[in-house]
């Protein structure tokens, strides 16, 4: 009721507050939305074909465990001790989200247990003028090795709806994720997500981000490094035409000493469509000898496209290493002229330098599943344009 209570009494977002100033919600009712209506159906097909150790499916009418591994905890996430301690009801989204949630996940894996086939939970809005509001829970303990899957998806490309998600990620000593999160919603769909993730002593974690569809909306991703040793890999790519407009917020926060982090977004746009980063390191007083790095690089396939690139740096200790870059560009003529006087089409040569542009993120992804699946997804996009 709390959580309620502050999303009523807190304003919406504007482009008056600094980390919004790119996107406006004007034409955004969250109030417009039916909430977690009972009339769902399936999420529609996936991009991806694995082979997965457990399955779960969610829709605005539930969640259904289809398979389960016998040595960890996949169940649907009812209430936790640890629920609402990294992402709580920070602001009107994420209050709402506190407030309404109703389906879940809870993936907890044991000290010392390996998983070598990944784990995956398909999520969909499937009600046209519905609103989901998914919460999924992450509990690595000590030593513990695994590949968590999350792909968002729609049921019907012209489905209007409203997807606002939060996912807590907790790794404890030792253990490694690689935690790969995918959306690929609906045009119609209004999309705002909220990832934070703790990473103990010695803990690894590898993300992995892919944004293709929604309409409009912000994906935040936060990475704790909290123990001593911790590392954090993000790796991203989006794509987006049409009129799109993707967001993304992130954090890279060194708390502890010795920790490292790597961060690398690519991003192609085309039309009329848009995309927002904006990206900050922190390195806390007592996190000395931090590795920190940053890049978000945008391609414009069309003078109509734009893309604002923010990095930041917050260092309070003195003995670190922390360097970031950001580019904004249209496609190199000389290399378009290059491909196409060796008998490519423009529209042969454009995709080949897209694909090169793409390369160095694809090399970063270790899933070959997630790789070719993210492979597929853009080509087939840009050769529909």
């Amino acid at each position: 009721m709390k959580a309620l209570e502050r999303y009523h009494a807190l304003p919406l977002p504007s482009t008056a507050d600094e980390h919004w100033r790119f996107t406006d919600l004007r034409g955004f009712d969250p109030e417009a939305f039916s909430v977690n209506g009972a009339r769902a159906s399936s999420a529609g097909d996936s991009m991806l074909e694995i082979d997965a150790a457990g399955v779960a499916e969610a829709t605005e009418g539930g969640i259904e465990i289809v398979r389960a591994p016998e040595e960890i905890t996949f169940v649907a996430l009812e209430d936790h001790e640890r629920l609402g301690t990294l992402v709580g009801a920070d602001d009107k989204l994420t209050a709402h989200n506190a407030a309404l949630w109703q389906h879940g996940l809870l993936v907890h894996v044991p000290a010392g247990v390996e998983l070598e086939k990944p784990l995956y939970v398909r999520v969909g809005n499937s009600t046209p003028g519905g609103a989901l509001f998914w919460r999924l829970l992450v509990v690595a303990e000590e030593g513990a090795r695994f590949t968590l899957i999350e792909e968002s998806a729609s049921a019907d490309p012209e489905l209007e709806g409203y997807s606002n998600a939060v996912a807590e990620v907790f790794l404890e000593r030792g253990s490694k994720l690689e935690y790969v999160s995918i959306q690929n919603l609906s045009r119609g769909t209004w999309h705002f997500a909220t990832h934070r993730a703790r990473v103990g002593q010695d803990a690894e974690l590898d993300w992995v981000a892919g944004g293709f569809g929604s309409r409009k909306g912000k994906v935040t991703i936060e990475n704790r490094l909290a123990g001593q040793g911790a590392t954090s890999r993000v790796t991203g790519a989006y794509f987006a035409d049409g009129d799109q407009h993707l967001d993304y917020d992130t954090l890279q926060e060194h708390q502890a000493p010795h920790t490292t982090s790597d961060f690398a977004f690519k991003g192609v746009l085309r039309d009329r469509a848009r995309a927002v980063w904006r990206g900050m390191i922190k390195v806390e007083k007592d996190a000395q000898r931090t590795n920190a790095y940053q890049e978000n690089r945008n391609l414009l396939l069309s003078a109509d496209a734009h893309a604002d690139s923010i990095p930041g740096l917050e260092i309070l200790a003195n003995d670190v290493r922390c360097t970031h870059g950001a580019t904004v560009s249209q496609v190199n003529r000389d290399e378009l002229f290059y491909c196409m006087a060796r008998g490519l089409s423009r529209e042969e040569a454009q995709l080949l330098i897209v694909r090169g542009f793409y390369q160095e993120i694809f090399d970063r992804i270790e899933l070959e599943p997630v790789r070719d699946a993210l492979q597929s997804v853009l080509e087939a996009r840009l050769l529909a344009g």
